[in-house]
């Protein structure tokens, strides 16, 4: 059984708290880039575009139409730093690097968190369009068929089971520095000729 390198522990333990750290402080402000890049997304394929995503004070962002009855004052919302906190998963997987600082390893960390955020805005959009198919009522109902709702549902239900963490060990695979992975005969003697 190999022996754990409990200083790869600890560095993979302090980028995660580094990790949740940022993405407490920063959420704020990243969840309205999210907010408004996922409106645009959403509004591209709508015909006509009614969508609004607007961020509020309480971390949450409603989700507005302008197609809704004005009348009414309740607007879904959704939390999305519920769907952005893998931020700190990968955080974690590219400190525990045996070379964390090397150009390689942060290079790929920030190409990891482009495509990360990438991620976030599409599963926003899979949120928002899980609440137009199914949490809507007889509106939902009418506008979306039955294999819409089950698809946007599962979508977003896997993204967040699954996805959110697969992509996140996917990215740090991609990216990572290779030259940072334990050697395959470490511990093992070599075989003499």
């Amino acid at each position: 059984m190999p022996r754990i390198d409990w200083r790869l522990v600890l560095k993979g333990f302090a980028g995660f708290v580094v990790g949740v750290a940022l993405w407490a402080f920063l959420t704020p402000v990243y969840d309205r880039l999210i907010a408004a890049s996922a409106e645009k997304v959403l509004r591209t394929f709508e015909k006509p575009p009614v969508t609004r995503l607007r961020p509020q004070d309480d971390n949450h962002t409603t989700v507005d139409r302008e197609d809704f009855d004005r009348r009414s004052k309740q607007r879904p919302a959704i939390p999305i730093r519920d769907l952005t906190f893998n931020i700190a998963l990968l955080t974690a997987l590219f400190a525990a690097s045996r070379r964390t600082f090397s150009d390689r390893n942060m290079g790929g960390f920030v190409l990891a968190v482009l495509l990360l955020a990438l991620t976030h805005v599409l599963g926003t959009v899979a949120e928002v369009m899980s609440i137009y198919v199914a949490k809507l009522g007889m509106w939902s109902t009418v506008n979306y068929s039955s294999i819409e709702r089950n698809v946007w549902g599962v979508l977003n239900h896997f993204y967040r089971l699954v996805l959110m963490y697969a992509i996140a060990f996917a990215l740090w695979w991609i990216f990572r520095d290779p030259g940072t992975a334990a050697p395959a005969a470490a511990g093992k003697k070599k075989k003499r000729r």
